[in-house]
């Protein structure tokens, strides 16, 4: 079986030696660029199964690399570099099509287990078979639309049932309440309120203490992420 390929684009040194060493460790082939356009360029040449991609760069900066490439290649799962306190940069990279984000100085494990997550979910969209999901006692059958909590049926709304196989689907990722206006409503003209308010309601059907989620989480200033296995 063929490695699966991540291009790193970073014009940090030491980072770039110590993500190679590692990343080649974990059995993936590693492509590095310095530079927004070198990046971008390989990004369109290699065809890369991940990309992490830092947003301070010489030249064209990530943000930009990002918003290019989404024009040529809508599905590679992109991972952006922030450093901490760079609020707007992660709201506006996980707009533009990012699927996640992590903070430097970062956890290798933290970010090894990151990008383990996103090549799972892209094996799992490539892959066409019967979703079946669980977390906690809920099991989501995708295929045939219906949702168990602890072996009885759990009753609705197209709506509820839409938001939460999109959560399914990107489980460990990042979201902002813009992203799921767009993916799950299909339209930006209502209230992000909107959103809040429906994940209220996953929260009481399937939160073991609403209050205090395990699943549906908050994150500040950006939006939602879905933890499966907490």
């Amino acid at each position: 079986m063929p490695r699966e390929r991540v291009l790193l684009i970073e014009d940090d040194p030491s980072i770039v030696a110590g993500l190679e060493l590692n990343l080649s460790l974990e059995g993936y082939e590693v492509v590095t660029a310095a530079d927004g356009e070198r990046g971008y360029q390989l990004a369109a040449e290699r065809e890369p199964d991940l990309i992490l991609l830092d947003i301070m760069l010489p030249g064209m900066n990530g943000l930009e690399v990002l918003r290019r490439l989404r024009t040529i290649d809508a599905h590679v799962p992109v991972l952006i570099l922030t450093a901490r306190g760079e609020e707007a940069d992660k709201v506006l990279g996980l707009t533009l099509g990012a699927d996640d984000y992590i903070s430097k100085p970062f956890n290798l494990a933290e970010l090894l287990a990151r990008i383990n997550a996103s090549l799972r979910r892209q094996r799992l969209r490539g892959s066409g078979e019967q979703v079946i999901a669980e977390f906690g006692d809920v099991s989501v059958d995708l295929d045939r639309h219906l949702v168990r909590r602890g072996g009885k049926d759990v009753p609705m709304t197209a709506r509820e049932f839409a938001l939460l196989a999109y959560f399914v689907r990107n489980p460990e990722r990042a979201i902002t309440r813009d992203t799921l206006l767009a993916e799950v409503w299909q339209t930006d003209y209502l209230t992000q309120r909107t959103i809040d308010n429906f994940i209220g309601r996953l929260r009481a059907k399937f939160e073991p203490d609403p209050d205090r989620p395990r699943h549906f989480l908050t994150i500040r200033g950006v939006g939602y992420r879905f933890e499966p296995d907490a």
